[in-house]
C-alpha cells in the first residue's frame, strides 16, 4: 500500500513507538533506587529558608538594607496595606520612614508556620505567618511571596502582605 494513506499510518505508528519508549523509560527511571542524594528541591528550600532567616535578623538589627536583599532588586513587586509600593528603592525608603526611627518603632521580627512549595526549578512560592512585636502597633499577618532563583540566588519576586494588629486567636 503506498499513497497518503499508508504514510498517515506509518506515521502514527512512529509516533506510538516514540510515545511508548519514553513512558517506558520515565516508569524506569521512576523505579530506580534512590540515591544517597538529598531529594530534588531540598537545597533550594534550605536556600530559601535561610534567605527568610537572614531577612530576619537584618530586621531586629535594623539593617533595612540587608533586609532587602532578600528582595529582587531592582524590580520587586511589594503589596501592602492595599498599595503598591515603588519597587526595590521605594521597598526600603517605606521601611526607613515607617520603621526606622528607633528600636522600639522598628519592633522585632518573627516569621514561622513558613510553607515552601518548589514551582520550578527557578520559582517557588513561599507562605508564612509574621509578628511584628513592639510596644504600640503590633502586627500579626501573612506574606505570600513568589521567589524567583536570579544568578543563583533566591530572591523574593512578588511579596503580598496582609496584616492586622490584633493577634490571631491561638
Amino acid at each position: 500500500m503506498t499513497g497518503p494513506m499508508h504514510a498517515g499510518k506509518a506515521l502514527l505508528a512512529t509516533l506510538a513507538l516514540v510515545v511508548l519508549a519514553f513512558t517506558g523509560s520515565v516508569s524506569r527511571s521512576a523505579s530506580c533506587p534512590p540515591s544517597s542524594a538529598p531529594p530534588a528541591g531540598e537545597a533550594d528550600r534550605k536556600a530559601i529558608l535561610q534567605v527568610i532567616t537572614d531577612m530576619q535578623e537584618a530586621w531586629n538589627r535594623g539593617d533595612f538594607r540587608g533586609y532587602m536583599q532578600g528582595f529582587k532588586n531592582p524590580d520587586v513587586v511589594f503589596v501592602s496595606g492595599g498599595r503598591f509600593q515603588q519597587g526595590w528603592q521605594g521597598t526600603l525608603d517605606h521601611y526607613i520612614r515607617d520603621y526606622g526611627a528607633s528600636a522600639e518603632v522598628r519592633g522585632t521580627l518573627h516569621f514561622h508556620d513558613i510553607q515552601v512549595q518548589l514551582l520550578a526549578a527557578d520559582a517557588a512560592q513561599l507562605i508564612s505567618r509574621y509578628e511584628l512585636d513592639r510596644p504600640q502597633h503590633p502586627q500579626y499577618g501573612i506574606n505570600t511571596r513568589l521567589m524567583r532563583k536570579v544568578a543563583g540566588h533566591w530572591v523574593i519576586a512578588l511579596n503580598h502582605v496582609s496584616s492586622i494588629e490584633t493577634p490571631p486567636p491561638r
